[in-house]
């Protein structure tokens, strides 16, 4: 089986973070959006990973590599950005008929991977939420069948989300399928065509989807549950505190996670705070925030803020959201 990641998002509701940082590099109680899915899905056996990349992917081409020299990595580049569909489409000669695992770039969830991976059906992840409008929605029948899948249905029959998990076994047809809903543009959306639809024509023709339910699902797509994300990630993770590092006159608050080379005097740092490496910080008060690899801080307050790496702050007490390389002083 191979895992197949679509990494070409451009992250825009988290800008300026993802100005010069793809999203799925973001760090997230104390490792990647990025790290956390490939290490799920390696941990349950799967070895051959297929990533879509697009903006800024040469990061993440040096990112996988560097992490995982182990592993048995395609890279696929989508220049157009029309959808999830077109972006997996771009994969068919590399899964070459195999069976696969569709996992999208930025989503991070709670289940069982290694029973899903086993099932002898195909499968997808789905999650009750209160608003399914926005999302691609099964109709799931009692025995656990799915029925029905549409995008983002303004009038919706179930209130059970796709979450963008995929376990396909008939890879084949889902190309075909893919190639005929390329033809057949939705009046919504005339220029992207998405998987849900191709998943919808495999139905049509007789494909047996199960659905499996995740216990959570960590939203990393917007500043505010991104920072939810990771304050939960870390309660799950347990602290993690490099012990290269110096601390001087300072307290930390778990969970907290640390990264190797940091220096932090004078200051008060957690709970729930999650700190890149070489980061120095020093006469401050951190809480609930991520903060980026060799970020200054001095002097400042920061609570439920996102700071990029290479940022320098001085100042007050603020809720921000800081892209990398940024200089600021408050005051």
């Amino acid at each position: 089986m191979k895992a197949i990641i679509p990494v070409a998002g451009a992250g825009t509701r988290l800008r300026p973070l993802t100005y010069t940082q793809p999203k799925a590099l973001i760090p997230l109680a104390g490792k990647t959006i990025l790290s956390i899915i490939v290490d799920q899905l390696q941990e349950a056996g799967i070895q051959e990973f297929i990533f879509i990349t697009g903006y800024l992917g040469h990061k993440i081409r040096d990112y996988i590599k560097e992490k995982y020299p182990h592993l048995t990595v395609h890279f696929v580049e989508q220049t157009e950005r029309r959808g999830t569909g077109h972006a997996i489409s771009l994969t068919r000669e590399l899964v070459n008929g195999d069976e696969v695992f569709i996992a999208l770039g930025d989503t991070i969830c709670e289940y069982d991977v290694r029973s899903v991976l086993d099932s002898p059906h195909s499968m997808l992840g789905v999650k009750r939420v209160d608003d399914p409008r926005d999302f691609g929605v099964a109709e799931v029948e009692d025995d656990g069948n799915i029925s029905q899948v549409v995008e983002k249905p303004q009038i919706p029959k179930s209130n059970m989300a796709l979450v963008g998990l995929y376990k396909i076994k008939e890879t084949d047809l889902l190309f075909n399928c893919l190639s005929t809903v390329s033809h057949q543009p939705h009046p919504s959306r005339p220029h992207d065509f998405n998987l849900t639809d191709a998943l919808e024509c495999m139905i049509g023709q007789g494909t047996n989807f199960h659905a499996f339910k995740v216990q959570n699902w960590f939203d990393c797509g917007r500043k505010e549950t991104l920072l939810q994300s990771n304050a939960i990630l870390l309660k799950k993770f347990g602290s993690n505190i490099s012990t290269n590092h110096k601390f001087e006159n300072s307290i930390v608050i778990p969970p907290v996670s640390i990264a190797e080379g940091c220096d932090i005097r004078h200051s008060i740092v957690g709970p729930n705070v999650a700190i890149g490496e070489g980061a120095v910080i020093t006469h401050s008060i951190l809480r609930d925030s991520i903060i980026g690899a060799y970020s200054n801080l001095t002097e400042i307050v920061l609570t439920e803020s996102l700071i990029g790496s290479d940022a320098t702050l001085k100042g007050e007490s603020r809720s921000l959201n800081i892209g990398d390389n940024t200089e600021i002083a408050l005051g």
